[in-house]
């Protein structure tokens, strides 16, 4: 065997790395992507349900009005929070917190929680709670997997060459964490 077929060979060998390396690393990204939007069709579902849910409540709670205002709020901040994924994050985390407090304070109107709106209401949007959760780690899941590969090395010498950037982790907020106290 010549020095032109071996050098050939480790040619071939380094060209099928690339191709391979490259592969992965778009596989992985849009898998980060793919979780992404799985957040945004949660989010959005949620975003649909929520003026419902606050107009099945207001007749029972005039005055806990601070609770439904800071629902819409948090529903508005979603709302203009656009693409930017910070701002989308903390509307998202606001939202879950207002829900909190809206579903707290509902415990203490026996006729709204005996509303048959409002309970399907409240498990609607329980049910797409749980599915954000699970949309959010999946998504943690696909980031760190992507993070990890254009950190090892070799492929971080391929995401570096082809501008492969980290993504970043979908966190709750500190308040977002706080159990929702209620006092009256």
């Amino acid at each position: 065997m010549s020095i032109l077929n071996i050098v050939l060979i480790i040619l071939g060998l380094i060209i099928l790395w690339l191709i391979f390396g490259y592969n992965r690393l778009v596989t992985l990204r849009n898998r980060v992507q793919e979780a992404l939007s799985d957040i945004d069709a949660q989010s959005k579902r949620r975003f649909d349900l929520i003026p419902n849910l606050v107009e099945a409540v207001k007749g029972y709670m005039q005055h806990e009005k601070n609770v439904l205002e800071n629902v819409t709020k948090a529903r508005a901040a979603l709302m203009s929070a656009g693409n930017d994924f910070h701002k989308k994050a903390e509307a998202e985390n606001m939202i879950s917190g207002a829900l909190k407090s809206l579903f707290a304070v509902a415990e203490n109107y026996p006729q709204l929680r005996a509303s048959e709106n409002f309970l399907r209401l409240q498990d609607e949007l329980t049910d797409t709670e749980n599915k954000m959760l699970a949309s959010r780690r999946f998504y943690n899941t696909n980031v760190r997997d992507f993070n990890t590969a254009i950190q090892k090395f070799p492929t971080n010498l391929l995401a570096n060459i082809f501008g492969f950037k980290a993504f970043e982790f979908f966190e709750a907020e500190a308040e977002a964490r706080d159990a929702v106290k209620v006092s009256f």
